[in-house]
């Protein structure tokens, strides 16, 4: 395998581990907030999952807890891709993705996977939101200044990403062994915590999967039985 199929085969694993991660929160409250981190960051391979698709599961999700600007932007450039669609164009304006990691040679589908009743929902809040003052219709920036999902800064910095949610490890790191993989501290905490507390099986296997991909369980002294 050369350097560039190697790269290739190494990203999509990255996006199957973060979908299966995501699918392990879902449903849970305690993980309810590292499911929505989820979503967002797979808006960084919006290259190469559908790109309707991953702003409508970005925009709903980030809906759903109440952060209403990144669910704003998200799901008003759906909207865009939604009429590029309709009108046969082969790209969206992505001004608002600038000095993000979010990729902006996106591929437009030639037909949505939406359905007429969710495209209907989303145009409707849309709607409303953007005459209501009171919600910050830009990306949320982070101590950085940057967008908070984002693995790139102003100074060119590349930070790496959290194994269970995707989003930019600044500080309070768990590192893997002799592995770049690294997870915020919090959001590695209470995936544990959701797997050997309250035992829910599906977190125990993404546990397990890091390890075997890590080369070890993180410097938090956890270990499987």
């Amino acid at each position: 395998m050369g350097a560039g199929e190697g790269d290739e085969f190494n990203n999509y694993l990255t996006i199957a581990h973060y979908y299966a991660t995501r699918s392990a929160c879902m449903g849970h409250p305690s993980l309810e907030r590292q499911s929505v981190k989820i979503s967002i960051s797979l808006l960084r391979y919006s290259d190469v999952i559908p790109a309707d698709k991953a702003f409508y599961e970005a925009g709903e999700a980030a809906r759903k807890i109440g952060w209403n600007s990144i669910a704003f932007v998200c799901l008003n450039h759906l909207m865009d891709i939604f009429e590029a669609i309709e009108e046969g164009v082969g790209e969206v304006d992505n001004s608002d993705f600038q000095d993000t990691d979010i990729p902006t040679n996106i591929l437009i589908p030639s037909e949505t996977c939406l359905s007429e009743a969710q495209h209907e929902e989303i145009r409707e809040w849309v709607l409303s939101v953007s005459m209501d003052q009171t919600v910050d219709q830009t990306l949320p920036l982070d101590e950085r200044k940057m967008f908070e999902s984002s693995l790139i800064s102003h100074d060119g910095r590349q930070y790496e990403p959290c194994v269970v949610t995707g989003y930019p490890v600044i500080r309070n790191k768990v590192e893997f062994g002799n592995s770049n993989k690294v997870a915020n501290k919090d959001d590695w905490n209470k995936l544990i915590m959701a797997a050997k507390v309250q035992h829910i099986a599906e977190c125990e296997d993404v546990l397990k999967f890091i390890a075997a991909w890590c080369g070890g369980t993180g410097n938090t002294g956890f270990t499987f039985q």
